[in-house]
């Protein structure tokens, strides 16, 4: 195979998921506070809820409801009045008031069930960052915490932590080590496996004057390092630090109707104020003032504003999750609407990320068919797990041959592989003046005896669906796709051509990925971006919106991502964006239901006597009616409108 180094049946570790994914360090869900206290709510609501529907004696359920309004309403209610010292107010303190208010005129379940929602909604918030904090700890483990650092002279090893390294050392890498620093190959041939930085489906060849990246795995080959960058900022390095910063400048994520809680909660407390203060200064009744007040409070409240927002979008969610889309929460619902423009990494997100033999070409005269050659060539590379043999060894097996065994097996330095096949030298490996594929593909040469026999070609093939989903993606947007890559630039041109994309970025570190997403942000564009790699992670983090595919993407980048695809159907995309729009429209006709129910109730209260039953009742029924009508999207019919106009 192409680039590898000299080493007698030494199992290569070149494969390409350890290197690419980081050890799990997850958060257990119960470790959080949040959710702790959340759990201890619901269960005390749903353990008083059919007792108190039954009818039982109050003394049975009423103290489930006060430990369910302790445990949810504690922590927001001490939130909000923090804020209040810093003069300011926000709706989960009005919320935990109307609850409060609620249960003081005997509405006690209504009052727990927002407390309920409040409290499991941040939970879940929190279980979201912590997950993400966790992956990007766990990426600094795909740099080594030793290496071997040489003497001047080169006759002595010492084994020194790699964040002791300084520029100008040289260091030792092993076959099958994680490269320590980043730094220039000085002597010996190998290949790395760099897919965590640049995304490159394959092993890349290094020979003396290469770089290489901290994190990266080493082949079967040694090498001398000389170390050109610190260990604190290397490139995997800049990857965490770049997750980091884009996680804390994003605009902060909002819903439609927190934008406006301040004002609205301002407003109510008051508005609240006033209709009690007013009448009672003018000598009405202190409990008809009071009572007239709570009502107000009570139908002017946020509830059937906050169910305007959250059924829809949640009915959006869980009906992408049915076909296989997990959006994150609400806010990453709303957000996928707002796109204008969207990005797609090349490497396991428009092609399949693994390499495929394509073609086999016998030479003439070899008196080989294609089985032949592909058997031939699969025998010599059997014992290799270079994932060039792997995909070679993999085709044999598909096409149900069963390669001859191998003896005498050797990987040699910069040419490919050699072993003795029925008495015959077989060789596989580089392809001389055959050159590359046409197609874009990687083309070995397959010797037998040192006379040559034939050509096989890899590529990672594209999938399926890619072209269909661009040119959804397109329509969907208004906006011609980008395509960002840390592949060679012939390969990007090609997938580009193939997909109908036009703006076409390759060699990216992921820096640069950042930087072209905000070069677009900048112009005004919303950006998607759609990656499945450590190296997409900054940018997944830095867009408007960030969508991860599911079977192959790293850790990081299904952490990282606001939503994932579940069984990389490109196609689905293009659909839950416009599912998320479709579930902004019900917001916005939701937010006029409630703000017309409100404005009569509340209209009513101060012209005439709004009875607090019928306040109540009017308050409910508004609650109900733009619950029901959030609950549409849950259809099935809903997914299938969103799949045909994408």
């Amino acid at each position: 195979m192409v680039g590898r180094v000299s080493v007698t049946l030494a199992p290569s570790p070149t494969r390409r998921t350890p290197a690419t994914t980081a050890p799990r360090r997850r958060t257990r869900v119960l470790a959080l506070p949040e959710a702790r206290w959340a759990l201890a709510s619901t269960v005390a609501f749903l353990l008083a809820f059919p007792l108190d529907i039954a009818g039982v004696s109050a003394w049975l359920y009423g103290p489930l409801y006060v430990l369910a309004y302790a445990a949810g309403g504690w922590e927001p209610a001490l939130e909000g009045l923090r804020a209040l010292r810093e003069k300011s107010l926000d709706v989960d303190l009005l919320m935990i008031v109307a609850a409060l208010g609620a249960a003081a005129i005997g509405q006690v379940l209504d009052g727990a069930l927002l407390i309920v929602i409040f409290a499991t909604s941040g939970a879940l918030e929190a279980l979201a960052t912590a997950r993400t904090e966790d992956s990007v700890r766990g990426l600094l483990d795909l740099a080594p915490t030793t290496a071997t650092r040489l003497s001047a002279d080169g006759a002595t090893e010492e084994t020194v932590p790699t964040d002791r390294l300084a520029v100008g050392d040289v260091v030792l890498v092993r076959p099958g080590e994680r490269i320590g620093a980043d730094g220039q190959v000085l002597e010996g041939e190998s290949e790395a496996d760099q897919a965590t930085i640049t995304g490159e489906p394959l092993p890349v060849p290094k020979a003396p004057g290469d770089e290489v990246f901290a994190g990266t795995l080493n082949g079967t080959g040694a090498l001398r390092v000389r170390v050109e960058r610190d260990p604190a900022d290397s490139v995997i390095a800049r990857i965490v630090s770049l997750v980091e910063e884009a996680s804390r400048t994003k605009a902060p994520t909002q819903l439609f109707i927190e934008k406006i809680e301040q004002r609205y909660a301002v407003g109510i407390v008051v508005a609240t104020l006033a209709v009690f203060g007013v009448p009672l200064a003018f000598g009405e009744d202190l409990t008809d003032a009071l009572l007239r007040a709570m009502t107000f409070m009570i139908v002017a409240s946020p509830c059937a504003v906050v169910l305007a927002t959250m059924p829809p979008l949640l009915s959006a969610i869980a009906t992408a999750g049915r076909h296989g889309v997990l959006v994150k929460s609400a806010v990453a619902m709303e957000r996928l609407g707002e796109i204008d423009a969207v990005a797609l990494d090349k490497t396991g997100t428009l092609t399949e990320g693994t390499p495929e033999v394509t073609a086999v070409r016998p030479l003439p005269g070899s008196g080989l068919d294609e089985d032949g050659l592909l058997a031939l060539a699969a025998a010599a590379e059997h014992p290799s797990e270079h994932p060039l043999a792997r995909a070679v060894v993999a085709a044999a097996g598909a096409r149900g041959l069963r390669p001859a065994a191998a003896e005498d097996f050797s990987a040699m330095p910069g040419r490919g592989v050699r072993a003795t096949v029925e008495g015959c030298v077989v060789a596989v490996g580089r392809p001389g003046e055959y050159g590359e594929g046409a197609d874009g593909g990687t083309t070995v040469l397959v010797e037998r005896d040192g006379v040559a026999v034939g050509t096989l070609t890899l590529t990672d093939r594209l999938r399926h669906d890619a072209p269909a989903a661009v040119t959804a993606l397109t329509d969907v947007t208004g906006a011609s796709a980008v395509l960002l890559t840390g592949d060679n630039r012939r390969t990007a041109a090609q997938v580009a051509d193939a997909t109908g994309i036009t703006d076409v970025r390759a060699e990216l570190l992921p820096e640069h990925k950042v930087e072209a997403v905000r070069e677009l942000q900048g112009a005004g564009r919303k950006v998607l971006f759609v990656g499945d790699g450590v190296n997409d992670a900054p940018a997944l983090a830095a867009a408007h919106s960030g969508v991860a595919m599911g079977r192959a993407g790293s850790d990081l980048a299904l952490e990282t991502a606001d939503a994932v695809v579940v069984r990389d159907e490109l196609g689905a995309i293009a659909a839950v964006v416009r599912l998320s729009r479709a579930a902004r429209r019900l917001v916005v006709q939701n937010l006029v239901i409630a703000g017309v129910c409100i404005a009569v109730l509340v209209v009513w209260d101060l012209v005439g006597h709004l009875p607090l039953p019928l306040g109540v009742a009017g308050h409910e029924g508004s609650t109900v009616l733009v619950g029901l009508n959030g609950l549409r999207l849950l259809r099935e019919s809903a997914w299938g409108r969103a799949e045909r106009a994408a």
